[in-house]
């Protein structure tokens, strides 16, 4: 009659266990969140950078440009590394980082690293950037718009497929991929790029400081290295973030071992909770080995 009594002890202690480790876990997360609300201004009392990691296709995030602004804002920030590594985006995107990078720079000092990449709307957003590092290998460049569609007209036609499309005006529904692109449409469309073409060249010819037709003859769309970039006076220096370290110090008297944090959008609740919870899985994980792993069991206490 022992081992079964001895069973149902065990059985009781586990259950004990994970109701121990439930009301653990709870108390861990309101205790992090609290701390993180009553100090976390606290903790930047002497200041920091920020560091802005653009990587990937660049869209237009609200989110993002509104964490730019609030940084701008935040007295404990002393200015923003903005590290690129991307290969552009939409014209939107590009233009909405542009300005809120301009805004930032306005009142404080903004440097910018580019990586392995920063082409098209990722070079857009470098513009503002008081100093722009790249590597020698970096890409670059690319300033030029491109506008794509597709024609399966004869495809249809092919399969015997007829679209019908009604439109208000002659121009309505240009670029389509059911119909051929007529000269009065590519015209049109034409108009529209070169407009969007004219806004990035002014574009880099104010964040460049370089006269208006020297940036049009960089501008057929080509992409350089860093090397080359900065031949044609499109980047200030080679090197990385090592390097923009040293040149805020210089230019700005940041210190070198100044901290830096990355620019989240999240607001403080979702970071909070973010930071808890990634401490609390390890937790949670840690404390399951020891109720429920394979020979944990037999090591419980007496």
């Amino acid at each position: 009659m022992s081992a079964p009594l001895e069973h149902d002890l065990l059985v009781d202690r586990r259950r004990l266990k994970r109701r121990l480790l439930s009301w653990r876990v709870a108390a861990v997360l309101l205790a992090a969140v609290a701390l993180f609300v009553a100090f976390g201004p606290r903790l930047g009392a002497g200041g920091h950078l920020v560091r802005f990691s653009v990587e990937g296709t660049i869209g237009d995030d609200h989110r993002v440009t509104e964490a730019i602004d609030k940084a701008a804002r935040d007295p404990s920030v002393r200015g923003m590394i903005l590290s690129i590594d991307s290969p552009g985006g939409t014209v939107a995107g590009g233009e909405g980082l542009h300005a809120a990078l301009r805004r930032f720079r306005e009142r404080k000092p903004l440097v910018a690293v580019m990586r392995g990449t920063a082409a098209s709307a990722a070079y857009m957003i470098a513009l503002p950037a008081e100093r722009i590092f790249a590597r020698e290998s970096t890409v670059t460049g690319s300033i030029g718009v491109i506008l794509q569609s597709f024609n399966v007209s004869e495809l249809l036609d092919m399969l015997g497929i007829q679209p019908e499309m009604l439109t208000s005006g002659p121009l309505k529904g240009v670029p389509s991929p059911f119909r051929p692109l007529n000269p009065e449409g590519r015209a049109a469309l034409e108009t529209v790029l070169r407009d969007l073409h004219g806004q990035f060249v002014s574009m880099v010819a104010e964040g460049r400081k370089l006269p208006h037709e020297q940036v049009e003859a960089l501008a057929d769309g080509r992409i350089y290295t860093g090397r080359q970039a900065l031949e044609l006076k499109l980047v200030d220096a080679i090197g990385g973030e090592p390097e923009a370290r040293a040149w805020l110090a210089s230019a700005h008297d940041i210190p070198t071992g100044l901290r830096v944090r990355d620019l989240d959008p999240r607001d403080t609740i979702e970071r909070a909770l973010g930071l808890s919870l990634h401490a609390l899985m390890k937790s949670v994980i840690s404390e399951w080995v020891a109720i429920d792993g394979p020979r944990a069991v037999w090591q419980l206490p007496r």
